[in-house]
């Protein structure tokens, strides 16, 4: 008998965990890192913003409309976002010719983005926020405020990926060249 109850035990236990495990994996897919978690956001067009650069002057996404453009929500604090930035320097420099316009949208510090932008050599438009930036980042689908979190717009201003967390320079490069 007591071998009986064990061997239910058990198999109740594995059923138990196969169950917990496919809600475990539909939770995380729902919710985990990447493009697929703000999918209904692809095919909109992108909404209509302005924030100042590091020398105070207003900038509005249209400056950008008929570029493909990668919009980077990011801060200094955060380790993935400061991984993400020589391949978006790089990208820029390689992509920029053919109508790629990388933007940083930094929630942080004037200063400290100030520096921290001298010291990584950013060479793209780095634009400052801190509530308002938060609630573009919304705007974009960014519901759970995550860093890094990055946009990519086609040419006619509808968005074409949006990646929370740090984006492969393997997936924005794909996405660049298919937008090209």
């Amino acid at each position: 008998m007591k071998r009986q109850l064990k061997m239910i035990a058990g198999v109740l236990v594995f059923i138990s965990g196969v169950l917990g495990g496919n809600a475990l994996y539909k939770w995380l897919s729902e919710h985990s890192e990447g493009h697929v978690v703000a999918q209904d956001m692809v095919s909109k067009h992108r909404p209509d913003f302005s924030l100042p650069d590091l020398a105070g002057k207003m900038h509005s996404i249209s400056e950008w409309d008929g570029k493909v453009t990668v919009v980077n929500f990011w801060a200094t604090w955060c380790p993935p976002c400061k991984r993400e930035m020589p391949t978006f320097i790089e990208l820029q420099q390689l992509y920029g010719a053919r109508g790629v316009q990388f933007v940083g949208i930094a929630i942080d510090n004037k200063e400290q983005v100030i520096a921290y932008a001298d010291n990584a050599g950013i060479t793209y438009p780095t634009l400052l926020g801190d509530d308002n930036a938060v609630t573009i980042s919304r705007s974009f689908g960014n519901r759970l405020d995550a860093l890094p979190y990055t946009v990519i717009i086609n040419r006619k201003g509808d968005i074409a990926l949006v990646q929370r967390g740090e984006l492969t320079r393997e997936l924005a490069e794909a996405t660049i060249k298919s937008l090209l």
